[in-house]
């Protein structure tokens, strides 16, 4: 029962947290969207409607209040991000020994701008990833993006790459505690490459291959730092008792033989 009141309480200050979140992202709605359309506006299809004129379209009465919403809570979840990761933190952290408690301290520091890193390249490759699938269209056809498709691409690929940036910490946190040897990341890292280029292709909203290559290319490179980090983490660790030489059927003894029995 205290795990759950705990837990009840940690929810409780996460969603206080980013309910402020949203209601500042509220506030501030026009200059944060001047920022999320910035990247559609780079292209030449955003001014096929009106000339000079980046244009984005609605066709629903509530379209325009669910765009404002939508956009708020992405606001609210960066901006609480700091608490809500906390909080995560602090009930996961009483299950860690001493070793993992200190473990989880920078690797909960790294979080944040890991995913910040991550949405800040999906950002910058958009205008690039936009023209290209805008660029399919016939030379007669005109762009009338919905504004609610778009914002939805935006949030999609903001995600994506910054949550994927975090993959390698995920990896080094589970060697640390045990669970994932460098023997078994490098045995298949090859796969594991090879891998990150299909999630990269099938994960993206568009699938063109700067994006592909804009997402899978980071990834790599952090897999091997991480697999550099659990090589020298496991050089200067002890070496474990090596037990292979002892048969299967042969019992051991749990403490020296101290003399006769009396």
């Amino acid at each position: 029962m205290d795990h759950l009141r705990e837990l009840r309480n940690r929810l409780l200050v996460s969603t206080i947290a980013l309910v402020g979140g949203i209601i500042v992202g509220w506030i501030f709605f026009d200059p944060v969207w001047e920022f999320v359309k910035a990247p559609y506006c780079e292209t030449a299809q955003a001014k096929m409607l009106r000339d000079n004129t980046c244009t984005l379209v609605f066709s629903g009465i509530f379209q325009s209040f669910f765009l404002t919403l939508k956009v708020s809570a992405l606001v609210g979840v960066v901006a609480s991000s700091p608490v809500w990761l906390y909080q995560i933190w602090a009930f996961v952290t009483p299950a860690l020994y001493r070793n993992e408690k200190r473990y989880s301290v920078t690797f909960m520091a790294l979080a944040l701008p890991l995913f910040l890193v991550g949405a800040a390249l999906a950002y910058i490759v958009m205008d690039t990833s936009l023209a290209i699938l805008l660029g399919f269209a016939p030379s007669d056809a005109v762009a009338a993006v919905q504004i609610d498709e778009y914002v939805s691409y935006v949030l999609i690929m903001l995600v994506i790459f910054g949550v994927s940036f975090e993959l390698p910490l995920l990896l080094v946190f589970l060697n640390i505690i045990g669970v994932l040897p460098r023997a078994t990341v490098k045995k298949h890292r090859r796969t594991v490459i090879f891998g990150m280029f299909v999630f990269g292709a099938i994960i993206t909203p568009g699938g063109d291959p700067i994006t592909m290559m804009a997402l899978a290319a980071p990834m790599i490179i952090l897999y091997f730092v991480a697999e550099g980090f659990m090589y020298l983490r496991e050089k200067r660790s002890p070496d474990a008792e090596d037990f292979s030489h002892l048969s299967d059927d042969e019992a051991s003894p749990l403490e020296e033989d101290s003399g006769p029995a009396r």
